[in-house]
């Protein structure tokens, strides 16, 4: 296990502390913790607590959107046939969910499509350009891709086709030549929040939309799940817009799921069959972690294994029957997938560990030509877990190499590719991953110049996992008053983390033991504080038993959660990290 390093955030002004304390009535350290996120008055703590949808930006503050919102009428009234194009992850497939719904509802001249990750890659294609100019379509909307397709628009616009371009990405030298580029993060885009998710784009197109034609504001709600789905697995900031859009998103998802995701969760351990009904409860709220680590990859599995027009399906449909069958197909896609992604990373892991260049590398670049295409992100994911450092993976993809990019904190690998952008034959991505493809024959020089571009980037700084945490705190703090207040500064992602907490000083109450596969099950308290024990679980830090069952003292790091078993619900801490000195 790789050391951490652990880092103390910096208290909040002590005076805006108390006062925020004092007017809100709650502790000092949940007082501290909002005014290290920015809030300090009552005001902004009730913005912060209780979003509203009337804090939404108005959509025509983004640049271009009167352009496509005037395109969009056009073809309605013309009756044109309209595709509604996206990547074929979970913030595509959403977002062409979204927007394929709420324009069919009105509009039957419409369709979608999908690219195929092994045929045609990331992003607009010749292809998918083809198949809108043969089915007579006269105007591509495209989603969560689009902001460097120059050439492809171009291609589209001589075939008679228009495009309107819904990205965040970073845009390139040349904006293309679309009839509307939706991406805040254009320079010369004023929309005051640059973070959204490529279907919080389209979200953004649809209250345009409405906005413009006097539809109800209240007929939107119903697309906030796929908005927080996407929001979660594209790990974007959840600060902002995010949070407002994240927030009742997950409201929906856990009152009125929809049916694809119903029946993908009956697949997990979060529902149970037992409403009365014959259907199917929650055993707890949904979190965006769930969204992440439960929803995200078997909607990501259809388009990783096979086609991500499943995914799309899936999520269209307002009939659980159709639904279930097609989870069906997508669940044994996710099973395919992890043993898919288990065989790379171990395979990956090997060569790592038998080549003594690339085990002393500032930077991982990796190629096997057999690794399946759709598994290559987690893969990079994983390598970046074990040796923190800059990781690409690389695979053979119809004549091309073809990798997925993965980061570290504080390192933007996007412009370490761009520096070897010379030798690419695509690229695309931001600050903590990125695509991109190659000729076989230029492999060798980009590995070079990609380790270069990481050492030049790093020279005199050592890469070492931070655990960042916010704040000191005894146990004898923690109560359900506590942890009810905490809960309330969800959702937590980018920008707003689940608060990590330490507390220093612990030993074993007794009851610590090792179970599962290497995880420790720790009951702690502190000797000089009254109060406890306290369940704990540490995943993955069975080593770390033999010093705590003797009694010696040692610090931990967690966040604070609700462990439920049996039918009984109890506070745990759940365990980050342990240190035995400070």
């Amino acid at each position: 296990m790789m050391e951490k390093c652990w880092v103390l955030k910096p208290p909040g002004d002590p005076e805006k502390v108390k006062d925020l304390s004092k007017v809100l009535g709650i502790d000092l350290v949940l007082a501290d913790l909002l005014v290290q996120r920015g809030v300090t008055t009552f005001d902004e703590a009730k913005t912060f607590f209780r979003p509203t949808l009337e804090d939404l930006f108005d959509p025509f503050l983004m640049k271009d959107m009167d352009k496509a919102i005037a395109r969009i009428k056009k073809a309605i009234d013309q009756k044109e046939q309209i595709l509604v194009y996206g990547d074929y992850d979970v913030d595509g497939t959403s977002a062409v969910s979204l927007v394929y719904t709420f324009l069919h509802s009105f509009h039957s001249e419409i369709d979608f499509y999908i690219p195929d990750r092994y045929n045609e890659g990331y992003g607009i294609s010749v292809r998918g350009i083809d198949f809108a100019a043969e089915t007579n379509v006269k105007l591509i909307i495209a989603l969560d891709c689009g902001i460097k397709a120059v050439e492809k628009v171009a291609y589209a616009t001589a075939k008679g086709i228009d495009f309107i371009i819904c990205d965040h990405h970073r845009p390139g030298a040349e904006i293309p030549g679309a009839v509307a580029v939706l991406d805040p993060k254009r320079s010369d885009c004023l929309y005051p929040y640059k973070e959204l998710s490529g279907c919080g784009i389209g979200f953004k197109l649809i209250q345009a939309y409405s906005k413009l034609h006097h539809l109800p504001f209240d007929d939107l709600t119903q697309y906030l799940d796929l908005v927080a789905i996407s929001i979660a697995s594209d790990i974007v900031d959840i600060t902002g817009e995010n949070r407002i859009l994240a927030y009742f998103g997950l409201k929906l998802i856990n009152t009125r799921p929809r049916p694809g995701l119903e029946a993908l969760l009956r697949y997990s351990a979060m529902m149970k069959n037992d409403d009365g009904q014959g259907g199917c409860v929650f055993i707890r709220e949904l979190t965006i972690t769930d969204l992440v680590f439960m929803i995200g990859p078997r909607i990501n599995a259809a388009g990783r294994i096979e086609s991500g027009k499943n995914s799309v399906r899936l999520l269209i449909t307002r009939d659980l029957d159709d639904a279930k069958r097609v989870a069906v197909e997508i669940n044994a896609h996710n099973t395919e997938r992890r043993a898919l992604d288990s065989l790379a990373t171990q395979q990956a892991l090997g060569m790592i560990g038998a080549n003594e260049r690339l085990k002393s590398a500032r930077s991982t670049v990796i190629y096997h030509p057999d690794w399946h295409k759709g598994v290559i992100g987690i893969v990079a994911s994983r390598l970046t877990e074990t040796y923190y450092r800059p990781t690409i993976v690389l695979t053979l993809s119809n004549g091309l190499i073809t990798g997925s990019a993965r980061s570290v904190r504080d390192f933007d690998i996007y412009e370490a590719v761009d520096a070897c952008s010379d030798l690419l034959e695509h690229f695309g991505g931001h600050k903590f991953a990125a695509g991109l493809s190659l000729k076989p024959e230029n492999l060798e020089l980009f590995s070079a110049r990609f380790e270069s571009a990481v050492q030049e980037r790093l020279a005199g700084i050592e890469l070492v996992p931070v655990l960042e945490i916010d704040a000191l705190l005894p146990l004898s703090k923690i109560s359900s008053r506590f942890y009810s207040l905490l809960k309330q500064f969800a959702p937590f992602g980018p920008g707003n983390m689940a608060p990590v907490f330490i507390t220093k000083g612990v030993v074993d109450a007794g009851g610590s033991r090792i179970v599962g596969k290497n995880h420790l099950k720790l009951s702690v308290v502190h000797p000089e504080i009254s109060g406890g024990p306290f369940s704990a679980i540490a995943f993955q830090q069975g080593e770390r038993f033999g010093l705590i069952e003797k009694q010696i003292p040692f610090n931990i790091c967690y966040h604070i959660e609700e462990n439920e078993w049996n039918g009984n619900v109890n506070l745990q801490l759940n365990v980050k990290d342990i240190k035995f000195s400070d």
